[in-house]
């Protein structure tokens, strides 16, 4: 079992930075990934950034160079550093937890979910 807790949400104005994170705990295989995904009214939940166990960080196109995946090993917190921010990445944001997830992106590669942090940007 894997729990995930997040925090950190808000709202700001376009241009504006948040940080939201996610504090876990549980027992994870050798092989992990721990993702942010986001789901907006009326749309599909889709992966934003993910952290590899091997420290590797993958991004969606529509948040590169604007968020940053990381991970504090010690506190057991994983991070999503959004800068730059638009209304259109106003969600709902997760975070989850999967083994040996080959699809970074898919939903479906993961097995624990947090209950999710509201985000809103205005303009």
């Amino acid at each position: 079992q894997v729990q995930l807790v997040e925090s950190g949400g808000g709202s700001v104005q376009a241009g504006g930075s948040l940080r939201p994170s996610c504090a876990f705990s549980g027992q994870m295989d050798r092989v992990y990934c721990l993702g942010w995904f986001r789901q907006a009214p009326g749309k599909e939940r889709e992966g934003v950034a993910a952290f590899d166990s091997d420290g590797s960080t993958s991004y969606a196109d529509s948040v590169k160079g604007r968020f940053t995946i990381s991970k504090d090993n010690d506190k057991n917190i994983l991070y999503l550093q959004m800068n730059a921010l638009k209304p259109e990445d106003t969600a709902t944001y997760y975070c989850a937890q999967g083994n040996w997830v080959a699809a970074k992106f898919d939903k479906h590669e993961y097995n624990y979910w947090g209950q999710g942090t509201q985000v809103t940007v205005s303009s």
